[in-house]
């Protein structure tokens, strides 16, 4: 089972940015982290990218290439889509 790609678009000093980075990190601990794999993006490094998948606004949240999250998104919600796709993968 590949592990699922989660990217986190941010920038330098982007306060709200900050604030997702524990809750992912918290996420990865309890849904296993041989199962989710990320990366934080600096968008203006990769801003071709980040305007290729629709980035808007920032913090977004793309899972396995597609944008799933235009901004910064509840815990819960983030849990959720995450336990989709790991269920998923196992079914």
């Amino acid at each position: 089972m590949d592990p699922i790609k989660v990217e986190v678009f941010s920038s330098p000093g982007c306060a709200k940015c900050g604030r997702i980075r524990p809750v992912l990190q918290l996420l990865v601990d309890e849904l296993g982290a041989e199962r989710i794999e990320w990366r934080e993006i600096n968008v203006l490094d990769e801003l071709d990218y980040a305007v290729a998948l629709g980035v808007l606004s920032l913090p977004a949240i793309a899972i396995d290439g597609e944008l799933a999250f235009r901004t910064h998104p509840s815990t819960r919600a983030l849990r959720q889509v995450l336990e989709e796709r790991i269920k998923a993968q196992t079914t």
